[in-house]
């Protein structure tokens, strides 16, 4: 049965934390975040839905995503995998390739953790590179805590997080 979700989410402007507990082991969640999957969990119709996901999982391999928002925008956004250790680390660059509004095309790293813990997994996800633009580094702390929402919602049930 899932849990209620227990999202810790916060930035100092430049760097975003974002941590929750899932009830699922370390290598469930981490195929769900490199595999073809991906694009079944990620977004909603309220929001956006990856329609799009590819990527080689390997240190220095390229990863592409196309979203396309709720009113039929498709955005594009790709970046390398910089580490990569099965089932407990994946670093990424990330980049849009569209003028983001408050982080235009600006190029961050994000790191996702995935710590063993009694109940299942902790998923910690590190994401900077926002030195300067307070206000992206704001807004991508409330999204990657509705992203664990998402994945928390796949993994643990298998089905999409309701509006």
């Amino acid at each position: 049965m899932m849990h209620a979700l227990r999202v810790r989410s916060m930035t100092n402007g430049e760097t975003v934390m974002t941590s929750a507990e899932m009830e699922a082991p370390p290598e469930r969640i981490f195929e769900a975040l490199i595999g073809k999957e991906v694009e079944q969990w990620w977004g909603s119709a309220e929001t956006y839905r990856m329609v799009d996901w590819s990527a080689d999982p390997r240190v220095g391999g390229r990863w592409t995503v196309i979203v396309r928002t709720a009113d039929g925008m498709d955005l594009p956004a790709s970046g390398e995998f910089l580490e990569i250790e099965a089932p407990r680390r994946i670093v990424q660059t990330r980049a849009y390739e569209w003028d983001h509004p408050t982080l235009g095309r600006r190029q961050t790293t994000a790191a996702w953790l995935l710590q063993p813990v009694a109940n299942g997994t902790r998923v910690t996800i590190c994401h900077g590179g926002f030195a300067g633009l307070h206000e992206a580094a704001t807004e991508h702390a409330e999204g990657w805590a509705q992203v664990l929402a998402w994945l928390q919602a796949h993994v643990e049930t298998g089905r999409r997080v309701a509006a």
